[in-house]
């Protein structure tokens, strides 16, 4: 009940050939010889990145503090939904200085988020106390929390939106 294999015909001779010579480039896959590190996207993923992005620290923030990442006084911008702060730099164009979300930028934006608007109205001043939110409709909170799944998914948390005295 063993394994017969009868190579006396050329057609199973060439597949049994063709057999091994697959196996081997399986097992022993041809090495590139890159004489230099690849420094662009033109066959594969084995290129390095031009750069390292900036280390990021987790950080508590007050409305105050937060405020000058706003894209105009600082390269990188912050904005904070329910207490999670995100860095957004990476959508400048959306939330940078003359952005859609723009006003949103250096603030919180929990309401604003909730309420599907984008009017300065919606965000408190910075030297009054928190949002609470505690007005806020049902369905106004869970587009607020699909808002915040969005942002966990595209942006990097970095830090957490605390009162002016917590610091």
């Amino acid at each position: 009940m063993g394994l017969n294999v009868d190579l006396g015909t050329p057609v199973n001779t060439a597949l049994f050939l063709f057999i091994l010579y697959s196996v081997q480039r399986i097992i022993f896959p041809p090495t590139p010889n890159l004489k230099s590190v690849p420094t662009e996207f033109k066959s594969g993923y084995s290129w390095m990145p031009q750069y390292h992005p900036p280390t990021v620290v987790f950080q508590s923030f007050t409305p105050k503090s937060l405020q000058p990442f706003n894209g105009r006084d600082s390269e990188r911008i912050l904005l904070a939904i329910n207490g999670i702060v995100f860095d957004v730099t990476a959508g400048r164009s959306f939330y940078g200085p003359g952005g859609m979300y723009g006003n949103f930028a250096g603030r919180d934006a929990s309401r604003g988020m909730a309420k599907q608007s984008f009017d300065v109205e919606m965000l408190t001043d910075i030297d009054k106390p928190l949002d609470k939110l505690e007005d806020l409709k049902q369905d106004e909170i869970e587009n607020m929390k699909g808002w915040i799944d969005h942002f966990s998914n595209k942006y990097i948390i970095c830090g957490k939106l605390v009162e002016s005295d917590a610091i």
